[in-house]
């Protein structure tokens, strides 16, 4: 492609010539807005950008496998192969009659040239055959740890990191792991886009279903699955009838049922990206309700500094990478128990009011961005290229 300029986060002019970037994810693209889509999006501006979703099995066999293309933000497109009921659980088959269509793909649109970009070693299985000029391997999580992780993802994680040129971490944590297995290892934190958030710090019209629901009010929000610690939460609305606990994000992987469901609970379901300032702006304190197992082991929550950039005080359980560096600083409070917890509550519903806090909250947000994380990792992607290339790519940011 040839190269574009843009202007980068610290002012620079910065010269961009990467190939088609195809993305092998396990998350659906208009689930929750998050690193996938915040990485990819800015790519898009630059260049082609194909997103390869895991695949929709019909529930008869009337259809042949076939492609579904779904254009979205900065021209991403969304690729969903369908498939016919008879290969689900037939893992091989499934997966060649993937490959086939990408394939077929790949010629109508003349994809010649391009980067792979996993955030799933379990795609490994629809697209060993092709020939990336670059495998970059983002891993945002520790999936083998997560609920129903499939028993092959571990070999074939060992697997990518043999293909991998680069491997990005979500986190330190992650990064201290993964740096063991890849000899180019590169660990990107969870970023912010502080515009977005900021707007939680001027007034907002409160949303419909949050008006009616008192104050103090205590937030989270999140995908609401095995990584909640519910009991914590069922503690804290029983010990303080006072405040109200409002969660957002959809439900998955685990039974609804087994949800507190006091009074001052209230589950306001997903929420798009867009709307979420307008209801952090209506909240006193803003929480990371995370449990201490193995699924939360190696998480960076991107929520971190977005709560922070929507100038909420944070409470949060231990979790190493929000310990490191935000508890160090003093940004965010830590608490390990539900009396912990609910002290911190207490301080953190005065802590807005704090001048030093909020100085040097700002002072540290200034340091981080998502425009910065995707300028660093397109250096390396260019470094990594330039060799390949007749001479070397003059269009490296600089």
């Amino acid at each position: 492609m040839s190269p574009s300029t843009t202007t980068s986060a610290s002012g620079e002019t910065l010269r961009y010539a990467l190939p088609d970037l195809v993305c092998f994810a396990h998350l659906h693209w208009d689930f929750v807005w998050q690193r996938p889509q915040h990485l990819l999006s800015r790519f898009a501006q630059h260049g082609r950008v194909f997103y390869v979703e895991e695949p929709f099995y019909h529930a008869d066999d009337l259809i042949e496998p076939h492609m579904e293309v779904k254009e979205r933000q900065n021209g991403v497109k969304v690729l969903v192969v369908h498939l016919p009921a008879r290969l689900r659980g037939q893992d091989d088959a499934a997966d060649q009659a993937q490959e086939e269509v990408l394939a077929n793909y790949f010629r109508e649109q003349h994809i010649e040239k391009y980067i792979f970009w996993y955030y799933t070693p379990m795609a490994l299985g629809k697209s060993r055959s092709f020939q990336p000029v670059l495998t970059v391997y983002d891993c945002m999580d520790e999936l083998a740890a997560f609920k129903f992780a499939p028993p092959a993802l571990r070999e074939r994680e060992q697997e990518l990191f043999k293909k991998a040129a680069l491997v990005f971490t979500g986190g330190h944590t992650l990064y201290e792991a993964k740096s063991q297995q890849h000899d180019d290892a590169h660990p990107f934190p969870s970023s912010i886009d502080k515009v977005h958030f900021g707007q939680a710090r001027q007034p907002q019209a409160d949303p419909a279903d949050q008006a009616g629901i008192a104050h103090p009010r205590v937030g989270f929000f999140g995908v609401v699955d095995e990584r909640l610690d519910i009991e914590l939460l069922r503690q804290l609305a029983d010990a303080h009838p006072e405040w109200q606990f409002v969660i957002i994000g959809p439900v998955v992987k685990i039974d609804p049922a087994v949800l507190p469901r006091q009074q001052n609970v209230h589950y306001l379901g997903g929420k798009d990206y867009q709307e979420l300032p307008s209801y952090l702006s209506g909240w006193d304190v803003a929480t990371l309700l995370f449990a201490d197992n193995e699924s939360t082991k190696f998480i960076s929550p991107t929520k971190t500094p977005e709560y922070l950039a929507a100038g909420r005080p944070v409470v949060s359980t231990p979790i190493r990478d929000v310990v490191r560096p935000y508890g160090e600083l003093n940004l965010v409070q830590i608490a390990a128990t539900a009396d912990e917890f609910g002290k911190a509550i207490e301080k953190a519903l005065t802590q807005a009011q704090d001048a030093d806090w909020r100085q040097r909250t700002d002072d540290y947000l200034a340091t981080i961005s998502w425009d910065q994380t995707w300028e660093q990792m397109v250096r390396l992607m260019q470094q990594k290229l330039a060799p390949a290339t007749s001479k070397p790519l003059t269009a490296a940011l600089s």
